[in-house]
């Protein structure tokens, strides 16, 4: 799926078709889902953003600047919602309660396709243990392929922010990835994409 092949149903839910709504609902959900699933472990928290954030795509579609890529536009949007969550659960949540979400099996928080491999479920293990902050740029950058440059404007940080926040991440995760066993390789950054 890319942006090409949404255009059309944009251009029909500008103008309030909500079967076009459902069919960018279809096409995109998947990613929308995994996108959430790495950054929250709870699958009904999971579930409940990814509702929000298709409610707030329909609701706020008509600020959407159609000279940009949809899915970066839709990104942001679960990005924030993803934040926004993180801000609430922070303020009612126990300790107990965090203690329990974080010893969640891996199989509760993302679908079997993504798990493959014993390798990819080691990896997954190292990017969990990130902060969030590293782990959002982690995901964003390998996982969805954007360039610095669009991470600093998805989380409205300075791009200066996002490479040290790349850097330590990927320091981090060769460290903790190393220390398991693992050989990671994270292609070095010679440009910003």
């Amino acid at each position: 799926m890319n942006d090409q092949d949404l255009l059309p149903l944009t251009e029909q839910m500008a103008k309030g078709d909500v079967s076009a709504f459902r069919k960018v609902y279809e096409m995109t959900h998947k990613d929308v889902y995994r996108t959430v699933a790495f950054l929250v472990y709870n699958r009904q928290d999971i579930e409940d953003i990814v509702h929000e954030v298709y409610i707030r795509m329909w609701q706020s579609f008509h600020s959407y600047d159609r000279k940009r890529p949809f899915r970066h536009w839709l990104h942001g949007i679960a990005i924030r919602q993803v934040q926004d969550w993180k801000r609430k659960a922070w303020r009612r949540m126990r300790i107990f309660e965090r203690a329990t979400q974080y010893r969640q099996d891996d199989s509760d928080w993302t679908d079997d396709a993504v798990l493959q491999s014993e390798t990819q479920r080691e990896l997954l293990t190292a990017i969990r243990q990130l902060s969030y902050k590293l782990r959002v740029v982690v995901i964003l950058r390998y996982f969805h392929d954007y360039s610095l440059e669009e991470i600093a404007d998805l989380l409205n940080i300075p791009v200066g922010t996002v490479k040290s926040r790349h850097h330590l991440a990927v320091k981090e995760l060769r460290k903790n990835y190393t220390h398991s066993g693992g050989d990671l390789y994270v292609p070095r950054q010679t440009t910003t994409r």
